[in-house]
């Protein structure tokens, strides 16, 4: 995009969002709210519908990806485990050329996927699974991560394989474009562009409440509780400021496309991830006298009777939803970012894919846990009456007052470097739908950082639940057609295997005579 377009762009978004003042958007909470209630109702009741199980009430579409996250693990002979270190050789650069196709590299790409997961959920979600079920969730949790890897690693190793490339040297690709590609070389082309169309159709509608307002929700609320709170905050009143700040904040990013958010993610998220562990790290060594209690409430509680109603298999399924949920994976929005790696090898991608889960998951999420679980032992239930955030903050808080002003800038970073991220999932779902041009891609973002405002300025809790319900629909297509192209993936590995080995073997000795071989 030219200079003049992005000025042309940022203009556009001052004007509407100065629209968005309080007098301006009283009133439309309500109005919105009475339509999306019922609508969330019923779609929540059918995309999380329960099944009663052993006394455990088991929500069909964690099964789901549960089951395929195991599938996969086993399909790969646990290539979630064997590719770890290739990955990292692969992240590092080892293998990269400046002239693969593609717009970014294997880490920026990385960067915006682990942009896109981990959020406000690794701080608060963590909690609330813990408190519902108890530290043997966090067992669940990890176990749920490690086999996530191997779906992140076929769905984003499809993601490149079918990606499509654009006349300006742009790269568009995700389950839209390999569903599409599975049924069509089944003979149905037409059910392919209709699957496709609906994943496009649900990560567009998706992105803009759970990777979008309830981002920036979530944000100005933390922003205000260290600033004095609902009460004394000069900001409590002002969401419409904040929003509007934090949309032009947003829009100077995604303005540039995908190599300006790498560019941002980049160096964002090691930052973000860094600063937040290091921060966790520090309360558990501060909290080390309780570690052996910690990990022994956690490996009892994942197989305890008593943990939770339903006993051990209700915990096992809090882990396991709370895992989901996080990283994402079998949803599909990561092959999105990962879609636009520079590479002539999809495989590559898929092994980079495998990291995602695990820093989101088994990493950051871990570590939250361990701060809860480690607080536990010093105020046994200390987390009664207190929300996600607020549990996470209370127990950082306990070794250092300050930390609700650490947990602010964490929650913070994680929630801006999710919108840039899901802005760019949502888009590749929009130009899916309605073609590549520049005014799609334009009024798209000028959308999207609209809606970025309106979520500090309004409650729309009935809006997010749909959103919320359209983001784990969409994995239903998605699944289906991992499970139908799982071969062709397995394909590419093993040719890549094969010529990665024929380049490792030593050269064959050959006698020279006269100087020639």
């Amino acid at each position: 995009m030219s200079a003049q377009h992005k000025r042309k762009a940022q203009r556009g978004l001052l004007l509407s969002l100065m629209l968005l003042s309080p007098a301006v958007l009283a009133g439309v909470d309500e109005t919105i709210n009475a339509w999306a209630t019922p609508v969330a109702e019923i779609l929540s009741s059918l995309v999380f519908y329960k099944v009663s199980l052993f006394g455990s009430q088991l929500p069909l579409v964690v099964l789901w990806l549960v089951a395929a996250a195991l599938f996969f693990t086993l399909y790969f002979n646990f290539l979630n485990l064997r590719g770890f270190g290739h990955a990292i050789k692969i992240v590092r650069g080892d293998f990269s050329q400046a002239h693969h196709p593609g717009e970014v590299s294997h880490f920026q790409a990385l960067a915006t996927a682990v942009s896109g997961t981990v959020g406000i959920g690794n701080i608060g979600g963590v909690a609330i699974a813990i408190s519902v079920g108890g530290p043997g969730a966090v067992f669940w949790m990890v176990l749920a991560g490690l086999l996530g890897m191997s779906t992140k690693f076929v769905e984003c190793t499809l993601g490149v394989l079918f990606r499509r490339e654009n006349s300006d040297g742009s790269v568009s690709g995700g389950p839209m474009y390999y569903l599409e590609q599975a049924l069509k070389l089944r003979g149905k082309p037409r059910a392919g562009r209709l699957l496709g169309g609906f994943y496009a159709l649900g990560i567009v509608l998706g992105c803009m409440g759970i990777g979008n307002m309830f981002q920036s929700n979530q944000a100005y609320v933390q922003v205000v509780n260290v600033t004095g709170g609902s009460e004394a905050s000069w900001l409590a009143d002002k969401g419409w400021l904040f929003g509007l700040v934090l949309a032009v904040s947003v829009a100077l990013v995604i303005i540039g496309g995908i190599k300006s958010i790498a560019r941002v993610t980049s160096k964002v998220v090691p930052f973000m991830a860094v600063f937040y562990c290091v921060g966790a790290l520090v309360i558990i060594a501060m909290n080390y006298e309780a570690l052996p209690f910690a990990v022994h409430a956690i490996i009892s509680g994942a197989f305890g009777s008593d943990s939770v109603a339903g006993g051990a298999l209700g915990v096992m399924i809090l882990g396991f939803q709370r895992a989901v949920f996080s990283n994402e994976a079998g949803i599909g929005s990561a092959a999105i970012a990962h879609s636009a790696v520079r590479t002539d090898k999809a495989i590559t991608e898929g092994y980079v894919a495998l990291l995602e889960p695990f820093i989101d998951t088994v990493v950051i999420c871990s570590l939250t846990a361990l701060v809860i679980v480690t607080t536990l032992y010093y105020e046994p239930g200390f987390f009664q009456g207190l929300g996600g955030i607020e549990m996470t903050s209370h127990a950082f808080a306990r070794n250092i007052g300050w930390s609700p002003i650490f947990i602010a800038i964490s929650g913070f970073l994680f929630a801006y470097s999710t919108m840039i991220a899901w802005a760019y999932y949502g888009l590749k779902g929009w130009t899916y739908l309605v073609g590549e041009s520049r005014s799609a891609e334009l009024g798209f973002k000028l959308v999207f950082c609209g809606f970025a405002a309106l979520g500090c300025s309004i409650q729309l809790q009935p809006v997010l639940d749909i959103s919320d319900a359209l983001v784990f629909l969409i994995c239903v297509p998605n699944i289906f057609g991992l499970y139908l192209l799982a071969p062709t993936a397995k394909r590419e590995l093993r040719s890549y295997r094969q010529s990665i080995q024929s380049k490792t073997k030593p050269a064959k000795k050959t006698e020279t005579i006269n100087g020639n071989c």
